[in-house]
């Protein structure tokens, strides 16, 4: 689409149309094509990106806890593997983006839909050029993740996001950063006090902190702000090692986490920045 955007469509090959479809829409990171992003096995001399997300393999451990669902994921990938900078190359990015979504929405019967805006690192900046082109978000917009992507947080997107949440009963907000003012790179920091996902994060989370009530659990590795209503939650890895945690997040079960969290299937059968769960599915 528009010359330099590839869609690609995993779809379940048991799919059926009566059946709920829940569509990932998942903006690809900063410097990640699609095959690398889907994953696959690597020996120590390979490709190390092919081994830092695994959605395909996470999206079929998914796809086995939720077997009344139809889990379909696209990819999207853009010619600059980066979104930031595909914004700045389209001066219409705001329309052109509303149409990607539409056009991937209207692929399956709309009564039976929702769609999941989901991403990581620079795929954030997917999302919110979305959110940049709805005054109300849509009701079949039913869940929105950022993982360790929401650099382009500001604070007009906060009443937008409560607005759908509040809407939207079955709406989900998660979000997912680690502690990158404190990281590393050769000796120096890697993001500015308010250039990170740390800092947007909480920014976040405490506009949103006006609409709800958070409840704080907290241990040596995380701390999760989750709202009353469970509706909204954000999960913050701490840093004491001052690492760069970027892609681990996806790595450790992060994917099928976003998915399933808020669900019955939540930490079933798998541990948010644990031992990868989805290990089998690994080809």
């Amino acid at each position: 689409m528009y010359n330099d955007v590839q869609v690609t469509l995993d779809i379940p090959s048991n799919y059926q149309a009566h059946k709920r479809t829940l569509l990932i829409l998942y903006a690809l990171p900063n410097g990640n094509s699609t095959l690398q992003t889907m994953g696959k096995k690597v020996e120590s001399d390979g490709d190390w990106r092919f081994n830092i997300q695994h959605i395909k393999a996470q999206t079929q451990f998914i796809r086995n806890e939720l077997k009344k669902e139809n889990i379909v994921v696209a990819y999207l990938e853009n010619n600059f593997k980066s979104w930031p900078t595909w914004k700045t190359k389209h001066p219409e990015y705001v329309s052109e983006i509303q149409h990607i979504v539409d056009t991937l929405h209207s692929l399956f019967p709309s009564k039976n839909t929702s769609i999941c805006l989901n991403g990581h690192s620079g795929g954030g900046r997917f999302i919110f050029s979305y959110l940049d082109g709805v005054k109300a978000i849509p009701g079949y917009i039913e869940r929105i993740v950022f993982l360790d992507s929401d650099y382009g947080y500001e604070s007009s997107y906060g009443s937008q996001l409560q607005l759908w949440l509040h809407e939207n009963k079955k709406a989900g907000l998660y979000i997912f950063a680690y502690n990158d003012n404190v990281a590393l790179y050769q000796g120096k920091r890697i993001v500015s006090d308010t250039g990170g996902t740390w800092y947007r994060s909480h920014l976040m989370q405490k506009d949103l902190s006006a609409f709800f009530h958070f409840k704080i659990i907290a241990d040596d590795s995380l701390t999760i702000y989750r709202s009353s209503n469970m509706q909204v939650a954000f999960y913050f890895k701490t840093n004491p090692e001052k690492k760069i945690l970027h892609t681990a997040q996806v790595e450790l079960n992060g994917f099928i986490h976003s998915i399933l969290a808020g669900t019955k299937r939540e930490s079933v059968n798998y541990q948010y920045y644990g031992k990868r769960a989805y290990e089998s599915f690994i080809k």
